[in-house]
């Protein structure tokens, strides 16, 4: 069982981009999925953080991943619904860097702020973007296996990260490379498409 009060301070860093990047996925299976590991006495959190293992906090993001869980894979509505939880995914992993180095000095509590936030920015805007690209699609598939995905990897390495940080961290680290070298790709793939069919038009 990891402790995060007594990890070392590079370790709570590789903790805190994994769980950021996974905040930027799912804000509300991640943060559901502390609260439920500290809940039932497998992570000691934080001072700064306890308020995330009671009922109400987990109930609410029980509720609000069930909600995400049919949102996300609807078409075209899914876009709508990742833009308004930009408002929510890089703000909420911020606060969790803020809080877990509640211990430390202020100026360690804003890297690990900026941490947070900046990785969940990164994983949000990589998965916004991947979504832009399919949406045209015409079957849903493309969306329900990309949703389905993202959710599972939000789970999945929020518990790697309080079991082996360090690897949950590279994994983040990679995976914001690769997310944004892809979402470049597919952005370019757009507009190609675009100025075709805009020059068919003209035709």
């Amino acid at each position: 069982m990891l402790d995060v009060l007594q990890i070392p301070l590079s370790q709570l860093f590789a903790l805190l981009a994994a769980v950021g990047f996974a905040a930027g996925l799912n804000v509300y299976a991640t943060v559901g999925v502390l609260g439920l590991l500290a809940r039932f006495g497998h992570l000691p959190l934080p001072p700064g953080l306890q308020v995330l293992q009671s009922w109400v906090v987990i109930g609410a993001c029980v509720t609000m991943f069930v909600i995400e869980f049919f949102a996300d894979k609807i078409p075209a509505f899914d876009l709508i619904w990742n833009a308004l939880q930009t408002f929510v995914r890089v703000p909420v992993a911020g606060f969790i860097g803020y809080r877990a180095a509640s211990q430390l000095s202020p100026e360690h509590q804003l890297l690990a702020a900026l941490v947070g936030a900046g990785l969940a920015f990164a994983a949000h805007g990589g998965k916004t973007a991947v979504r832009a690209a399919v949406t045209p699609s015409p079957e849903p598939v493309s969306n329900i296996t990309l949703s389905l995905g993202e959710d599972a990897t939000a789970i999945g390495l929020t518990w790697l990260a309080t079991r082996h940080p360090y690897i949950a961290g590279t994994a983040a680290v990679i995976a914001v490379i690769v997310a944004v070298l892809l979402a470049r790709v597919l952005v370019k793939a757009a507009r190609a498409l675009f100025d075709g069919e805009t020059q068919l038009v003209r035709a």
